[in-house]
């Protein structure tokens, strides 16, 4: 065997290796560490690119770091920046139930963030209800536009959004859109194309490319924000296109989805979440919160924003939902497209129904992913047999990501129940305590109950052999769906 073929066997053999201790050093979950181990041991070449595309998750953000960043409101005043924490305010200072006391402490800890009050929450139902009103504030902007999502059609709804945008550009107002790079093939031609040709700055997050190559392919940005002049906040599950336009006729089916609008201080906390991922983007830091008086009057809604993703917030989710499942004292309502969750909190919805809440959770009958919906079906015998309710949405397919807990909160934003969105994905989610918006939200979830399909344990077990062993090995690769 000539030198050059030992040299060959030996790199490869190196980069094995070294794949596998990165995994074995750096994954936290022990079966996912060992699943990469085997593959870069067992699969020489290939095993290491999938890892070095698919294993590697985290990523590092700087803002934090900054001085300026964390903006922390006086909530009395309303008008008062504070540049480090909210001056002894307690969680006893606020107009929340003494039952989600220790859940607000928890938020605190995981967020850095402080609880805001006097917001005002309006729930907008499918693009019929979101697009036009987000259009609304688009064209009266002054100051400035935000807008991340994740996807952006290039189609009729997507080009109406760039064109009021470019009217805004015309107006001076700042504009600055961030879409993510992989997102943005969900369309062709992709929207980019339109948004450098109407002049608006724009930039991709952690966009797909062959050199260097970039080793968070898997990472998304999955947070979908439209902040306009420091005022209003919209966010929620809606993506930009005519998807989730449930009536309209040249695309029957729709997604159904809710969507929210904020006004308040707490748009300002999403304003930072904003700044802070266009700064990771550009490497411009050099925008700061807007330094404004905020009307503290705007409503009744106590909130406060939560970042999630594969960097410093990596896991803050899971433990943020375990928590508020296991602070529920009557009952617990899920609305998610996709359920996939961690053992932690399926031990916390199995705990909470033997304690006799109630716990249901509404899914859709028929999922854009069916490869997550099969997963789904394995896993559920572990819920229902402790007497967790499950139903199924009739058509069109279901995308609204909703999390009540008892009467006064509500959990809201991007995030799925799913390993992407827990580990991979970066989200934004907010915390709601208002009395007013749950009950709207309990009843729109209660009433999609009573058009769904209750299903049951025995309906799960006694699945033909063929669907089991389909939905099992879905189930295998659901760290990775």
């Amino acid at each position: 065997m000539q030198v050059i073929d030992w040299l060959l066997i030996a790199t490869v053999l190196l980069i094995n290796f070294l794949a596998a201790g990165h995994a074995l050093l750096y994954k936290r979950d022990p079966k996912g560490a060992w699943a990469w181990i085997v593959t870069c041991l067992l699969v020489p070449t290939v095993g290491p690119v999938l890892y070095f595309l698919l294993g590697i998750n985290r990523v590092k953000t700087r803002a934090r770091k900054m001085k300026w960043y964390w903006p922390h409101w006086d909530t009395d005043l309303g008008h008062t920046r504070q540049r480090l924490q909210s001056r002894g305010k307690t969680i006893h200072d606020f107009e929340i139930s003494p039952d989600f006391h220790q859940l607000a402490q928890l938020s605190h800890a995981l967020s850095n963030r402080p609880l805001l009050k006097g917001n005002s929450v309006l729930p907008l139902y499918n693009g019929e209800q979101t697009y036009p009103e987000m259009l609304k504030a688009i064209n009266n902007a002054r100051e400035s536009i935000y807008l991340v999502t994740f996807i952006f059609d290039s189609s009729r709804v997507g080009r109406e959004f760039v064109q009021d945008l470019a009217r805004a550009r015309e107006r001076k107002v700042d504009v600055r859109v961030m879409i993510d790079g992989i997102g943005e093939y969900y369309s062709w031609p992709r929207v980019g194309k339109f948004l450098k040709g109407s002049n608006i700055p724009f930039v991709r997050f952690l966009p797909p490319r062959l050199y260097p190559p970039s080793p968070f392919i898997n990472l998304r940005n999955h947070r979908k924000m439209l902040l306009v002049d420091s005022e209003y906040g919209f966010t929620g599950g809606m993506n930009i296109g005519a998807r989730h336009l449930v009536q309209d006729p040249d695309k029957p089916g729709g997604h159904q989805d809710v969507h929210f609008r904020f006004s308040g201080a707490v748009v300002n906390q999403m304003e930072e979440v904003f700044l802070e991922d266009w700064g990771f983007c550009t490497g411009d830091y050099s925008r700061r919160p807007r330094e404004k008086v905020v009307r503290m009057d705007q409503g009744e809604a106590v909130c406060r924003t939560i970042t999630v993703g594969p960097n410093q917030d990596l896991d803050k989710l899971r433990i943020l939902l375990t928590g508020v499942v296991s602070q529920a004292r009557k009952k617990v309502l899920i609305m998610t497209p996709y359920f996939l969750p961690s053992q932690e909190l399926i031990g916390a919805l199995q705990t909470a129904a033997l304690k006799g809440l109630e716990v249901s959770i509404v899914l859709p009958s028929k999922n854009n992913l069916p490869y997550v919906h099969w997963a789904t079906r394995n896993m559920l015998w572990e819920i229902l047999q402790c007497g967790v309710r499950v139903f199924y949405q009739p058509p069109p397919f279901a995308h609204s990501k909703l999390f009540l807990a008892d009467d006064a909160y509500a959990l809201i934003g991007s995030a799925n129940l799913d390993p992407r969105s827990l580990r991979l994905n970066f989200e934004l989610v907010l915390e709601v305590y208002d009395q007013q918006l749950v009950q709207e939200l309990e009843s729109h979830i209660r009433a999609k109950i009573m058009q769904s399909r209750e299903t049951t344990l025995e309906e799960v077990d006694s699945r033909p052999l063929p669907e089991r062993t389909r939905d099992s090995i879905c189930w295998l690769f659901s760290p990775y769906l």
